[in-house]
């Protein structure tokens, strides 16, 4: 059975790390607005960072490596955290969560970047990571398309 390097697997348990943040992140914004178009694209990244995860854990499984993140990191506690102080004292709560929705984005794309420069990164995983990292990008064009219109 085919395994992923050492190197790689920390790699990639980061980048699952990370995505559930996301996950966490966007259904936080979700809950802080009531923006209605804001919370049902909120909502709907946080599912799509769920299935990403799941259909990461699974890809994983195939190569002998398991989720070790725990739900989260401190960084991403952080983060949410912020999300929350700025909710609080935001004027313009919906354009500060865009804009920090527009920051997790391009931060997810730098993680897929360097993931997919990985030679030892079998041919599997990294069709999947590219198929996420696309969908990012389609969304992120989107939101900053929204963002500078208001």
């Amino acid at each position: 059975m085919e395994k992923y390097t050492a190197p790689l697997s920390s790699k990639l348990n980061d980048l699952l790390e990370k995505i559930n943040d996301g996950e966490k992140g966007f259904k936080k914004a979700a809950d802080h607005t009531d923006h209605v178009f804001l919370k049902k694209y909120f909502e709907r990244k946080s599912k799509e960072r769920y299935d990403f995860a799941n259909e990461l854990n699974i890809e994983f499984s195939m190569f002998g490596l398991h989720d070790d993140t725990s739900g989260g990191s401190i960084a991403g506690a952080v983060h949410r955290t912020w999300m929350d102080i700025k909710a609080l004292f935001s004027v313009d709560n919906e354009e500060a969560m865009l804009e920090e929705a527009i920051t997790g984005e391009k931060a997810a794309l730098e993680d897929y970047n360097e993931i997919l420069t990985q030679s030892s990164l079998p041919l599997r995983t990294r069709a999947l990571l590219l198929k996420q990292k696309e969908a990012i990008e389609n969304d992120l064009r989107i939101i900053t398309k929204i963002e500078d219109l208001k």
